[in-house]
């Protein structure tokens, strides 16, 4: 077994993030071949709540509520230098969550069309669309066994600063899922069959691309169930209430496709949509510093350096500051531009841009608080205090219940869009409260030449984008090529102003360098 090596933050952050990023585009680019393919029909609604489900799942218990609880606890074990009591640990844990999840598997395939009326009830007034998702649903569901021992691997891999592969191994989803649009949906004669049995083989390809990286550690774990097993029995003891301190982003959206099905038809796909490009800053910049944050958090708690780990969390919410909000600000500006020059064509129509775009703003109001969520939370899992963001989850899922409530009606799915966005600032706002309160979080020097340096840039760029962006029809009358080369222009010209104005106000790099 390897020794873990100390990295710096920044540089981890920065490497998980180039990784992120080449997943994400091409992320990107499977949901602009789905949209073509599919547009926002019923094929198209049905899908994506057969691949929401094991999604969302995956999420609440693999990448969520997992590995919160199993990274603190594998860190604790590694810090101890024992490698034969952390070999015990890996392959108990594998084996207990490996068994689990097949037989979560079995039930679920049995019982699909219960499943789906759980999470869509809406479409139980359309036979058809009930018993094609029940159908794309056996199919899909034991992706969720295969991509949460993946997260198991890649969990094992972060704790020992091996950042890159799994940041790496999503690009596999997109892969197989592109390769399923273009040759196998084709061929059959419901091609939305042919993109779930491309989610059942893409987690396949991504467990077995994991797996060499863990040997060569020797870290390859044989699986042994053991629920006995004392850092098995810590793990559950964090992980049940973990499913709804980090999680609660991913039930408000459950209760949003819950609400949305029972909307018109394209609900489902336009809140999928605007949400997938939200996801995008998120996945790159705020799941890039939540991975690397995490296990280093946990080392400093481990060897009670509380000093170190204040300032860690500082660093991590001024990074996650810096990107979220100008991104925020350029996804609401750029709504119809962004939406027409990936999604307007095959069977995306104009009204589906038009509606996609309503809650994309919605969403994009939420994208600071979402990437702040990122950081803040595992400020408490690091400590192994679960119970607090229970507490949090639970206020905020409250929220987003009532916001939805108020909001759904007169705005439609974009109502949904908006309750989640002002939800997540409830969860963020009360997470920061309670690590101010336990004086974890102190806060550090420079925090107000931080704001008027960010403001500043949020302004140039905000103004150049009110001014110079072409009118939305101009942007429906160009070709692919012609939005593909104006959309780069415009990105690419809006990052150079804004980094420039950070750069001659006098941040610098070197301010953001942080050892893990």
């Amino acid at each position: 077994m390897k020794e873990r090596k100390v990295a710096g933050l920044l540089r981890s952050g920065a490497v998980v993030g180039a990784m992120t990023m080449i997943s994400r585009v091409l992320g990107m680019v499977r949901d602009v071949m789905i949209a073509s393919l599919l547009g926002a029909g019923g094929g198209a609604d049905a899908f994506f709540v057969a691949f929401r489900i094991p999604n969302l799942l995956r999420r609440l218990f693999a990448e969520g509520a997992f590995n919160q609880a199993f990274v603190p606890v594998l860190s604790e074990y590694a810090t101890k230098d024992d490698p034969r009591e952390t070999r015990r640990l890996l392959d108990a844990t594998a084996g207990s969550l490996a068994m689990v999840l097949t037989l979560i598997t079995l039930v679920a395939v049995l019982l699909s069309p219960w499943l789906v009326w759980i999470f869509a009830p809406g479409f139980s007034s359309d036979a058809g669309k009930l018993a094609l998702t029940s159908d794309m649903l056996r199919i899909t569901f034991p992706y969720l066994l295969l991509i949460s021992l993946t997260a198991f691997c890649s969990a094992v891999l972060n704790s020992w600063n091996r950042f890159a592969i799994p940041a790496l191994t999503p690009v596999f989803l997109n892969l197989t899922m592109i390769a399923a649009v273009l040759w196998l949906s084709p061929r059959l004669e419901v091609p939305a069959m042919g993109l779930a049995w491309g989610v059942l083989a893409a987690g396949v390809i991504q467990l077995g691309f994991q797996l060499p990286f863990l040997g060569r550690l020797g870290l390859l774990p044989r699986p042994r169930p053991d629920f006995s097993h004392p850092g098995v029995r810590r793990i559950l003891k964090l992980m049940g209430p973990a499913l709804f301190g980090v999680s609660v982003a991913q039930i408000n959206m459950l209760l949003n496709t819950i609400l949305a099905s029972f909307l018109v038809t394209g609900s489902v796909s336009w809140l999928y949509y605007s949400d997938r490009l939200v996801e995008l800053p998120i996945g790159i910049f705020g799941v890039a510093i939540a991975t690397v944050i995490l296990p280093a958090l946990s080392r400093r708690h481990a060897s009670q350096s509380t000093e170190h780990f204040s300032r860690m969390l500082d660093w991590a919410l001024r990074m996650v500051l810096i990107i979220s909000l100008p991104a925020a600000l350029a996804i609401f500006l750029l709504a119809e531009p962004l939406l027409v020059t990936l999604f307007h064509y095959g069977a995306m129509t104009d009204h589906d841009i038009e509606m996609t775009a309503r809650s994309l703003r919605a969403l994009a109001f939420g994208v600071i608080a979402y990437m702040l969520i990122k950081v803040l939370a595992p400020g408490f899992y690091a400590r192994q205090d679960t119970r607090t963001p229970v507490r949090i989850g639970v206020i905020a899922m409250a929220a987003n219940m009532a916001f939805n409530l108020v909001l759904v009606w007169p705005l439609a799915h974009a109502g949904l869009a908006l309750a989640t966005a002002l939800a997540a600032y409830v969860n963020a706002g009360l997470l920061a409260r309670g690590l101010l309160r336990q004086g974890v979080l102190v806060v550090q020097p420079g925090w107000r030449r931080f704001w008027l340096q960010v403001g500043g840039g949020c302004g140039l760029l905000g103004a150049g984008l009110w001014w110079l962006v072409p009118p939305l029809q101009q942007w429906l009358a160009w070709g692919v090529l012609e939005r593909a080369g104006m959309m780069s222009a415009v990105i690419v010209a809006s990052m150079a102003v804004y980094f420039a104005w950070l750069a001659l106000t006098g941040m610098r790099l070197s301010h953001f360098r942080m050892r893990g």
